[in-house]
């Protein structure tokens, strides 16, 4: 009696194991997965009663116009998901993103305009992706992050005018990628492409289809051939000048920061601000930008279209990190100074530096800085109070001299 139930246990353990709906032909492969083969059925949906072992799912060439979040709930083991020919033009967030072993996934010739990338974050075992023939017509920035066995990607045909800048080098295994057929926008943009195509070991396959659609002077130009001259990445150079004011209620000095950019196209300047008690961020020129510790509608920070800084009445409040960031399409470059009032006591400790071994700086009036970006350069305002300019000799503006330069520091007016 034993042996027969068993017998019978297991006939029907094998029978749960190859449920398999009606319009599908279901099979065991010699490696153990199990094959739902569902292609070329004229099926609007996935079909229920799929068996939860199924690791291979082909729903190819049939009518399929939308993915729901729970269309693929019962095959959670999947490695291989075939969904190419079909009329597919919504995935809702959340539909792959429970198989995790999925390996494979074709979603090539369909109408997607939209794809959820976060479901991509949980697919680490991914080695093929095929979205190539859809309508998509950009990537988020991160696409790709944390598919470190994909193999070859898939986005010919679509229509894509530009890529986040390094959107592919998350991608260490990458061998194959298809770019080709879409209506690329040549602009520096997209010049990273070229160095990254340069120095990658990925096939780029039809490489002589991977086309310029715009500017008009590029019109069927490679893209990994944009001219060099169009798109060159910024430099900049930082100076900085303090004067003391000439009436005002409190008489005092106001610290003039300049930078100088360079750079093709014409990088926009961007300011930080970094002191003790603020953290303050200016994308553009904002004058009379406020900060929310100073005094109702005093101005505090005047970011000007030339490039300069303005910091009026300036006090030790206003110690701290002053960062120049010249950004444009190619790239992004800063330079930063710190700035601290004498009699700080040690400001040089007390102030915010990315660089702990950066030398203190030595420079005359006007001085120019490092445009490097590593670490930051120290400068030491000296203010005369208005009392003691009162009182030189002759009535003429007492000035101190340089500070001695075995310390290192500097005396900026």
């Amino acid at each position: 009696m034993r042996p027969l139930l068993g017998v019978l246990g297991l006939v029907a353990l094998l029978s749960r194991s190859l449920a398999c709906p009606a319009l599908c032909s279901c099979s065991a492969r010699k490696n153990g997965r199990l094959l739902a083969e569902c292609a070329y059925r004229e099926l609007r949906a996935v079909p229920r009663g799929l068996s939860p072992n199924v690791t291979i799912l082909t729903l190819s060439a049939n009518r399929l116009g939308r993915l729901g979040r729970a269309s693929l709930a019962e095959v959670p083991e999947l490695q291989s998901l075939w969904l190419g020919y079909n009329h597919i033009s919504a995935v809702e967030p959340g539909t792959f993103a429970e198989l995790l072993q999925l390996k494979n996934l074709d979603l090539s010739h369909n109408r997607l305009v939209e794809f959820p990338w976060q479901d991509l974050r949980n697919l680490s075992g991914l080695q093929i992706l095929k979205l190539s023939n859809n309508r998509l017509a950009a990537l988020p920035r991160g696409a790709f992050r944390g598919l470190h066995q994909l193999r070859s990607l898939w986005l010919n045909d679509n229509a894509i005018a530009t890529l986040p800048r390094g959107a592919f080098e998350a991608l260490p295994a990458l061998a194959q990628l298809q770019l080709f057929h879409n209506p690329f926008d040549c602009s520096c943009k997209l010049f990273w492409l070229k160095e990254w195509a340069r120095g990658t070991q990925a096939v780029v396959s039809r490489a002589g289809s991977t086309l310029c659609a715009t500017p008009e002077r590029l019109r069927g130009r490679p893209v990994t051939d944009i001219p060099g001259a169009l798109c060159v990445a910024p430099s900049v150079q930082l100076t900085y000048l303090s004067s003391l004011a000439k009436s005002g209620p409190g008489d005092g000095l106001t610290l003039s920061l300049h930078c100088s950019v360079a750079g093709s196209p014409l990088p926009e300047i961007h300011w930080q601000i970094r002191t003790a008690g603020r953290r303050l961020d200016i994308p553009g020129p904002a004058v009379a930008a406020r900060d929310g510790s100073a005094e109702a509608g005093r101005e505090r920070f005047l970011a000007f279209e030339n490039g300069t800084m303005a910091i009026p009445d300036f006090g030790k409040e206003d110690e701290g990190t002053y960062t120049c960031l010249a950004v444009n399409d190619v790239g992004t470059r800063e330079v930063s100074v710190n700035v601290a009032l004498a009699g700080s006591g040690n400001p040089a400790e007390e102030l915010p530096r990315d660089d702990p071994q950066a030398g203190h700086h030595s420079c005359a009036k006007g001085d120019e800085l490092d445009s490097s970006g590593v670490g930051e350069k120290l400068v030491i305002i000296y203010h005369v109070p208005k009392e003691a300019r009162s009182a030189a000799a002759g009535g003429r503006e007492f000035r101190l001299g340089m500070v001695p330069l075995a310390l290192g520091l500097l005396l900026c007016w």
